[in-house]
């Protein structure tokens, strides 16, 4: 089930959820020629737009959730909560579903 919104900006999420957006893979080989979009595979990396404080552990200390806005990260290929905004599609998964963080080296 998908929400739409008309602005992103309104959507921050509680507890220990992370809003991302999935990067699109590209529509292009590397000689030039175009994929049809119904070929284009869904990558697995998103950009991290938003993060909730973090969830409270069984004695009432706050746990922050282990990204940061701005961060990548691989997420699982299904699951989370669709937020539709536009065209656009923006996903909230808790902390917990967020497979591994991309860093560059």
């Amino acid at each position: 089930m998908a929400t739409t919104l008309r602005s992103i900006r309104g959507v921050t999420p509680l507890l220990d959820r992370i809003l991302v957006q999935r990067v699109k893979a590209e529509n292009k080989t590397a000689s030039g020629l175009y994929i049809p979009e119904k070929n284009v595979e869904k990558l697995n990396e998103a950009k991290v737009l938003a993060v909730g404080p973090g969830a409270h552990d069984a004695n009432g200390k706050l746990l922050p959730v282990s990204v940061k806005t701005g961060d990548r990260v691989l997420i699982p290929p299904f699951g989370g909560s669709t937020v539709k905004v536009g065209d656009e599609d923006f996903i909230l998964f808790r902390d917990h579903e967020i497979l591994a963080k991309i860093t560059e080296e």
